[in-house]
């Protein structure tokens, strides 16, 4: 196996090998047998099977004291990684990503992800909405406490019941993805503005009621940007400002016009902004 390199920073603590690799039957119900390491679990979860597009999901459990990461790990991390090629009738997968947290990397830095459990949806789409859908995912991801350990995973799962078990905790799952939303919308929590302060920095101002906290995740336009975590700087009156400064670019890339992508969460709300850099 290959351990994913962190994006900015070693972790600076042991790697352990750990697998988890036991292939299952298809089953007919709605989640695959939990899948077992020392530290966590990971399971498919279906949902009600209804034309074309099916809603389904990868339920991750985690011991006390151990986390996994977002699809953007922060200053050091491994993101999880999915291959749902071997599946039969399935067209696509696209995972879906509940908002993160923001924790202590133990190395000087923060990393972005999920504690205790997460699911993480999948939109599916069959090549055939009147033949049988079976999930086949291999999954690759890290738990990590004082050490962190890459864990390798295979499950399996066909979708076949017309009214799921599942379907509640999949979509409480998708209540907690970030929600599209423009710079400037009208929101109590929003992005008020987004400009550069000279070639370096770029500035993210942010209305939000005063008494949360706010965190501000931004993603470049390929996963091999590693942007820093942005940080809390003095700002206007009524306005919580982050700034960021313009690092961690791929040899040859400009960030003049470059799409980021702006992942807002403060107090249960969660927001995602697509914009450009002037």
């Amino acid at each position: 196996m290959t351990v994913i390199v962190p994006l900015r920073a070693a972790l600076g603590v042991a790697a352990v090998l750990s697998f988890a690799c036991t292939v299952v039957e298809v089953r007919a119900d709605d989640a695959s047998p939990w899948q077992r390491d020392a530290h966590s679990a990971v399971r498919l979860l279906a949902g009600s099977r209804s034309g074309t597009v099916l809603l389904g999901g990868v339920a991750i459990q985690l011991q006390p004291g151990w986390k996994t990461y977002w699809r953007t790990p922060g200053d050091s991390g491994v993101p999880p990684r999915f291959d749902f090629s071997r599946s039969d009738n399935v067209e696509a997968v696209t995972v879906l990503w509940p908002a993160p947290m923001k924790f202590d990397d133990g190395a000087g830095g923060f990393s972005f992800g999920y504690k205790q459990q997460v699911v993480l949806p999948l939109r599916i789409v069959a090549k055939n909405a009147d033949k049988p859908v079976t999930l086949r995912a291999d999954i690759s991801y890290a738990v990590c406490d004082k050490l962190c350990i890459p864990v390798e995973a295979k499950a399996e799962l066909g979708f076949a019941s017309v009214a799921s078990t599942e379907d509640g905790t999949l979509s409480e799952a998708l209540n907690a993805v970030p929600k599209p939303a423009n710079v400037g919308d009208p929101n109590p929590l929003t992005i008020r503005d987004v400009k550069r302060d000279g070639k370096l920095n770029v500035l993210v101002d942010i209305a939000a009621p005063e008494a949360r906290d706010v965190s501000l995740f931004v993603e470049g336009p390929t996963p091999d940007w590693a942007l820093p975590v942005p940080k809390l700087a003095d700002g206007p009156p009524g306005v919580k400002r982050f700034v960021f400064e313009l690092d961690g670019l791929p040899p040859g890339a400009s960030a003049d016009g470059a799409a980021l992508k702006l992942t807002l969460v403060s107090g249960g709300q969660a927001y995602e902004f697509n914009v450009n850099l002037n």
